[in-house]
């Protein structure tokens, strides 16, 4: 049974999460609205006299620095202050300020790479930039995803091999009777920040790892973990990485040609000089963080197909629904997870199914067991 205090809990601290990031992205968009009205997007564009497209960066770099200090009191409260308010973190300041370090430094690294390169299509290949671009960023995540398990998690937790022993033993005839050879399974020291549990697919082709948080590990039973790692198994069985990159190439070029014609319409609205304009600078990102967010609805409801797709793999592979529901029970509650969020919580913000629906499914596998060995008594 879930524990009613910490659902009491998990409503609370998801409501504020909410809050905060809607009040994060109408600042945002507030902001790069001022810009462009006020025409001190044009004004910056002028000042920055290096030719095309390196002043691109250059202004993209002001913008994110600008914005990091109006933003820096509503991020170290949402990010640090209100995960510590409800035990969810355990990082103190200084490591906290380094991992944000680390992440503020990629971003940029990345966030300046990709507008040099889009304006330098836009220069070069005015009419299809769009299709270019979406192709790059395709290929980018690609990229970011193979890295993913042996760089980038390295960057911000320890890894190391699952050591040897009788849950090893276990999970390694699970990986047998699935007829799955797993290069590598690896634990996350995700203990040494914060009192969650987690457990991911990481990586394809020769980088993709199995990857579980100690405090999985330290916390929960060995069906518990051998469903846990059913669950990653079934992602595997169904090539479900291959098909969200898929899908992802999609959504990157639709999202980049829809922003080359709002990018022709700016031009007109804000008198830019073209599309080459680097004062559109803030209308683009305005607009590609628009479609992002309207196309994640539909992005939510495919993942949580794909989620609940593993979850009948995994309750096929171990043949533990009552394991599963307890794992699923756990991590509701110690993560904090709504077990029955509101339908628009659900669509806006909700890529995995509800505990609910997730528990709905175990006592529906359980039953058709029941009944199929009524059926072959008889």
């Amino acid at each position: 049974m879930l524990d009613p205090a910490r659902q009491q809990k998990a409503w609370e601290y998801n409501k504020l999460s909410r809050r905060l990031l809607f009040l994060e992205l109408g600042i945002g968009a507030v902001l790069l609205l001022a810009l462009l009205f006020t025409h001190a997007s044009a004004m910056l564009a002028s000042l920055l006299t290096f030719p095309s497209p390196w002043s691109a960066p250059l202004y993209l770099l002001i913008l994110t620095l600008g914005y990091g200090v109006v933003m820096a009191p509503l991020g170290y409260y949402q990010d640090f202050v209100l995960p510590h308010r409800y035990g969810l973190s355990t990082q103190s300041v200084a490591g906290w300020m380094k991992d944000k370090v680390k992440a503020l430094v990629l971003g940029l690294l990345l966030g300046l790479c990709l507008v040099t390169i889009i304006y330098w299509l836009i220069e070069n290949l005015p009419t299809l930039w769009w299709l270019a671009a979406g192709l790059i960023m395709f290929l980018l995540s690609l990229l970011l995803t193979w890295l993913t398990p042996t760089f980038l998690i390295p960057l911000f937790f320890k890894l190391k091999p699952l050591a040897d022993g009788e849950l090893k033993e276990k999970l390694l005839n699970l990986f047998q009777r699935a007829g799955v050879d797993i290069k590598e399974c690896l634990t996350m020291n995700l203990s040494s920040k914060a009192t969650t549990a987690n457990a991911m697919l990481s990586g394809w082709g020769n980088s993709r790892r199995i990857i579980i948080s100690d405090t999985l590990l330290q916390g929960y039973s060995m069906d518990e973990i051998e469903v846990t790692f059913a669950h990653e198994l079934g992602h595997h069985l169904h090539h479900d990485i291959a098909k969200l990159m898929a899908i992802q190439a999609g959504t990157f070029l639709l999202v980049f040609y829809l922003a080359n014609l709002a990018l022709k319409a700016g031009v007109a609205l804000f008198s830019f000089h073209g599309i080459i304009d680097i004062a559109g600078l803030p209308w683009l990102i305005l607009v590609l963080a628009t479609l992002i967010l309207v196309t994640r609805p539909a992005l939510n409801w495919y993942n949580r197909r794909v989620e609940l797709a593993a979850d009948e793999t995994a309750l096929e592979l171990s043949s533990n629904p009552r394991a599963f529901v307890s794992l699923m029970t756990r991590l509701t509650d110690q993560n904090l997870s709504e077990a029955a969020p509101a339908p628009w919580v659900k669509l806006l913000f909700y890529d995995h199914p509800t505990y609910n629906e997730r528990v709905k499914l175990a006592h529906t596998t359980q039953a058709s067991s029941v009944q199929n060995s009524l059926s072959s008594a008889e």
